[in-house]
């Protein structure tokens, strides 16, 4: 390979951190409002009960997300801190085994035992709590928990994605309301499993095929809840 082939090398495991929850809440967002509002709408509530309901998902779908997502990231970030924490006692109490540790993952990996040795020390010295962290609890600055950035992706593409039914539901005939906004909807979907998928540098066509067939299995089993409630009150 070039210099120059290596130099146009791109990865996205960066946007890890802020992809997963962004299109978590996007999808939620679009799939969420849109089945309320179907199945509202397939209950024989009127237009304006039926914006109420999806004004109403937004707003709350976009706090729970938020509040959801920093929740679960923190806890994820209390237990790495806590790991790091008991490494970092590890590494003061007993340098000799945690050097010793830090060559045998190397020596798993399929470096000789020797050259292994070496490559630990060598890493201690410069770092030992960032070659533990990273090597042998697989933290690193990449990936590591982040609950603020988590939280606001997620409480803001919730709402983008819940604006989209919404936005459908408003201008659609009444008559034709469930058919638009479900057609809408999954249109909306294929396009964001293809932007996420473009976004994380995969392919698009399983992405968009997979966030698709789960929007509409949701939308379709929602509307007819609607429909049997509906008939039952």
């Amino acid at each position: 390979m070039s210099n120059a082939q290596r130099r146009e090398e791109v990865h996205y495991v960066t946007r890890i951190g802020w992809l997963r929850a962004a299109v978590l809440g996007a999808n939620d967002g679009i799939i969420s409002t849109a089945s309320l509002i179907v199945g509202v709408a397939s209950s024989g509530g009127p237009r304006s009960e039926i914006l109420t309901a999806a004004i109403a998902g937004l707003a709350a779908g976009a706090m729970a997300m938020a509040a959801g997502e920093f929740v679960s990231v923190s806890s994820q970030a209390d237990s790495e801190a806590a790991d790091l924490e008991r490494e970092r006692r590890a590494l003061s109490a007993s340098p000799d085994d945690e050097t010793k540790e830090l060559a045998e993952i190397y020596e798993k990996r399929g470096v000789e035992p020797s050259l292994a040795r070496a490559v630990a020390q060598q890493l201690m010295a410069k770092d030992a709590l960032g070659a533990h962290a990273r090597d042998e609890l697989g933290i690193s600055d990449t990936t590591t928990a982040q609950p603020v950035v988590a939280a606001l992706a997620s409480a803001l593409t919730f709402s983008m994605g819940a604006a989209m039914p919404t936005l459908a539901a408003f201008f659609a005939p009444e008559s034709k309301l469930v058919l638009a906004v479900s057609a809408a909807s999954l249109v909306f979907l294929a396009v964001l499993g293809a932007i996420g998928a473009y976004t994380g540098g995969a392919s698009i066509f399983k992405p968009t095929l997979r966030v698709a067939f789960w929007g509409a299995l949701a939308i379709a089993v929602t509307a007819g809840i609607g429909a049997l409630v509906g008939k039952a009150i």
